[in-house]
């Protein structure tokens, strides 16, 4: 999302600032803490890829449908080449990944049809261990936003894969309850979803949602979460957010219980 005014009743969005903020990475749109469902860091993490500096003409871009582009201005927070890009690329049937972090398991079941061009990067950053020895980084605990953000190997929430890719929105969410206005739909407790700095701006950080969040539909839906892996999350939820001398009783912020991604394991199962 982008960053929004940080009332406490309504969330911040879930941007993945690039270099100097990814929207997802904070979500209250405050710089560092809140920004949006950033991957980025601060609050203003939404650099669009539309006014990239003139470098970014010489940016390499896979030649299929999902045009995965890198992000020169905006380099890899640990090394990895730019994912396949089929002419056609898969959009049947799921993937099985588990994350399994420090807290517990947490089992994520991919929909291709939903989001093609998501899964199969996603899949790409698993098969070279991009979110091996990562932590999830944000923690929001506000009314109507309660997900936890992972995907920066940085761990600062600024961090992507160098490349970034088109959104693939959904169109099917209902309007949440808690939003008078219409505008914010409901992202479901058990949602997968990614995080992002604006508009196509696509690359490694996600989110989880733990309970039941209102947000704008500007994030991509590419999964969900096991109940193995909900309980990791309420787990992590019950822990609360990590005090600071600014914040002592903060509801976006790193968790109090730190969140590691020891491995991420794709499953090979044979059906679909």
């Amino acid at each position: 999302m982008s960053s929004e005014p940080r009332p406490h009743p309504v969330p911040p969005s879930i941007e993945a600032p690039r270099r100097p903020a990814r929207t997802l990475s904070r979500f209250a749109g405050v710089a560092l803490v809140a920004g949006a469902l950033v991957t980025g860091g601060g609050a203003a993490a939404v650099a669009a890829p539309g006014g990239a500096p003139a470098d970014a003409a010489v940016s390499r871009v896979t030649p299929g449908p999902c045009a995965y582009t890198e992000t020169p201005e905006d380099p890899a927070a640990r090394p990895v080449p730019l994912p396949p890009d089929p002419r056609r690329t898969p959009d049947r049937g799921t993937v099985r990944v588990t994350l399994r972090t420090n807290q517990g398991p947490i089992g994520l079941t991919l929909d291709r049809e939903a989001a093609p061009c998501t899964v199969q990067s996603f899949v790409h950053l698993v098969r070279h261990r991009f979110y091996d020895r990562t932590s999830c980084h944000r923690l929001t605990a506000y009314p109507t936003l309660k997900v936890l953000q992972c995907g920066d190997p940085s761990g600062t929430g600024s961090g992507g894969p160098g490349y970034r890719y088109a959104d693939e929105l959904p169109t099917d969410l209902p309007p949440a309850p808690t939003d008078p206005t219409g505008v914010r739909r409901l992202y479901a407790r058990g949602t997968l979803a990614m995080a992002n700095a604006g508009p196509d701006t696509n690359g490694s950080q996600f989110f989880l949602v733990q309970s039941d969040s209102a947000l704008r539909p500007n994030y991509t839906v590419f999964g969900s979460i096991d109940a193995a892996g909900l309980a990791t999350l309420d787990r992590i939820a019950a822990g609360g957010i990590a005090p600071t001398v600014e914040d002592p009783a903060p509801v976006d912020g790193a968790p109090a219980l730190p969140v590691d991604i020891r491995r991420a394991v794709r499953h090979h199962h044979p059906h679909h």
